[in-house]
Order: C-alpha cells, then sequence, then structure tokens
C-alpha cells in the first residue's frame, strides 16, 4: 500500500475512524477473513466523497461494503482500503407511499418501516441480510421480488460527485446493476411502494420468515444463497443431484438443509469456502453440464 495514502486520509477521517489492520472476519457474515490494511467509517456524504476522490487520484485500490453479508475475504486479507458504510449512514424517512433510505440502513429496517407505514411491495426484502447500499450492487431479490421492482431512483458517488440515476439509468437485471458493473457508489435509495394494509402487510412478513426458517440454514454463518440461479434451473437442485449435499472442506459445508448454501459449520476459513464453491462448480458442471456462477463477491487473493 502506498504509505503516502495515510496522510490524506487523515485529512478527511478523525484517527479513531481509521482502523489498521483490521480483521475482516468481524465484518463479515461468513465470519471469516484475514485482516484489510485500512478500514475506514466515514459518518457523512463529505467524509464519503472525500475519500473516494482521493483514494480515485492516489489510484490506491478501495472497496466500499455495507454489512458483509455477501463478501467472502481472502485469509490473506485485503492490501488496500474498505470503506464500511453501514449505521452512519442507515436514515429511513417514510413520505406518502414512498421510502427514503440511506446506503447502509438494513433492509429488514425498511421492511419494519413500509409495515408501519401500511405500505406493500417490500415484504420480499425483510429477510434479506444485507443494506440498502448493497442490495443496489447486485439487485438483491427473494420469493419472486427485486430491488428494481420497488426502487424509484438512486443518489450515487460517480468520482466522489453525487448523482442520481432513475430505476430505468440503474440497469437492473438479474444480480447486477450499473452500480457493480461501474463501481459506484450507493448514497441513497428511493423507493416507490403502493398503500396497504399493515396487518395483511406483516403477515406476509411473518409467512417469508417461517418459509425461511424452515428451508435456509439460518443457524450458521453464510452468505446467503452461495450460487446465482441458472437460467431454467436451481443452483441446490444442481448440487444436490450431483451428490454434494453435506460435502465440506475443512469447516465449510454445503448445507444439509438447503443445497443452495454453503455455511461455515465451525472454525471455517475464506479458503475453505472458497475451495468448496471451486469444488462445486466442477461436479455441478460435470453431472449436468452448467457452470455454476457465484453470486458471493470476492476480494484478495484466493
Amino acid at each position: 500500500m502506498n504509505k503516502g495514502i495515510y496522510d490524506l486520509i487523515r485529512d478527511i477521517l478523525p484517527e479513531e475512524r481509521i482502523l489498521e489492520n483490521e480483521p475482516m472476519n468481524i465484518h463479515t457474515t461468513f465470519r471469516t477473513g484475514g485482516k484489510a490494511a485500512l478500514f475506514l467509517m466515514p459518518e457523512t456524504k463529505e467524509e464519503l466523497s472525500g475519500l473516494i476522490k482521493a483514494l480515485g487520484k492516489s489510484g490506491e485500490d478501495y472497496f466500499v461494503m455495507g454489512n458483509g453479508s455477501n463478501l467472502l475475504v481472502s485469509d490473506r486479507g485485503y492490501d488496500g482500503v474498505i470503506i464500511q458504510i453501514t449505521e452512519r449512514f442507515s436514515d429511513i424517512e417514510v413520505s406518502g407511499s414512498g421510502i427514503s433510505a440511506g446506503a447502509g440502513a438494513l433492509l429488514s429496517r425498511i421492511a419494519d418501516a413500509a409495515m408501519n407505514a401500511s405500505l406493500t411491495g417490500f415484504e420480499f426484502a425483510s429477510g434479506i441480510p444485507g443494506t440498502a447500499g448493497g442490495a443496489m450492487v447486485m439487485n438483491a431479490g427473494a420469493y419472486g421480488g427485486e430491488m428494481k421492482d420497488v426502487v424509484k431512483d438512486v443518489e450515487l458517488l460517480i468520482d466522489g460527485e453525487p448523482r442520481t440515476f432513475s430505476n430505468e439509468e440503474m440497469d437492473f437485471s438479474y444480480r447486477r446493476s450499473i452500480v457493480k458493473d461501474k463501481g459506484y457508489v450507493v448514497l441513497r435509495v428511493n423507493f416507490s411502494l403502493q398503500e396497504g394494509e399493515k396487518s395483511a402487510v406483516l403477515t406476509e412478513m411473518k409467512e417469508l420468515a417461517r418459509k425461511r426458517r424452515e428451508k435456509q440454514p439460518l443457524e450458521y454463518p453464510s452468505a446467503g444463497s452461495t450460487f446465482k440461479r441458472p437460467e431454467g434451473n436451481f443452483a441446490g437442485k444442481l448440487i444436490m443431484e450431483a451428490g454434494l449435499r453435506g460435502f465440506a472442506i475443512g469447516g465449510a459445508s454445503v448445507s444439509e438443509k438447503h443445497c443452495g448454501f454453503v455455511v461455515n459449520k465451525g472454525g471455517a476459513t475464506s479458503g475453505d469456502v472458497y475451495k468448496v464453491i471451486k469444488e462445486v462448480q466442477k461436479k455441478v458442471l460435470e453431472h449436468s453440464g452448467i457452470m455454476l456462477e457465484p453470486e458471493v463477491l470476492m476480494i484478495g487473493e484466493f
């Protein structure tokens, strides 16, 4: 890492929000990963913008993360800068049938705000363990719903300057968006929902929560669905048919409860998770001719 970057960052953030050699296993839902050379915690749009501009000019590698729910960090760590956007950018405002949320707002909290305001359309996202910003990167979805169905517009940082993109300009498709393609940074998301009955919205959220408890291995650390859904098929079904239910390397395992999940059953390293992912890809390709594509974002050297 370019040591000169420290001086640039110290002009933008106070020392207590600049962490050196920060262990990433405490910041990811896999509970694995080595250390980030620098881990930064901006609290304002001005600080975040300043960091993006400074890092862009320096040429230093950086990665912007939310709550680490779809992230696998190498055991060797990340020899660059990680910027975390979570509770410091997590305000939620309801106006009529619209909800405006900071990039760090958890989807579960946005769903609760919608329910309390008798707004429907966001129920599908109530159990997705991510933030509004992360959901824009991946066009997160579940149970037949996707972010592209409910997003009105998104405020992005492009080279440190804010610009609002409409739903159409976000270019959403299955598990991707212009944010993922271009590496833009999400600041704020405005959602457009519909008026509904609070009791009906709550009932739907409870039903989806029940389905998740029954079908997903929520008792183990994971990043949710590990693989993207192949067109016309299901990753979990293909993995099961390839005889990989419960397949394990070290502490990482294909879930016996839902084969579409790779879980940390205890003491797993990122290397274990990575090896399981690669072996699953290999065996499923051999069995079905379909190459599964990971949904999990991986950073660092594997």
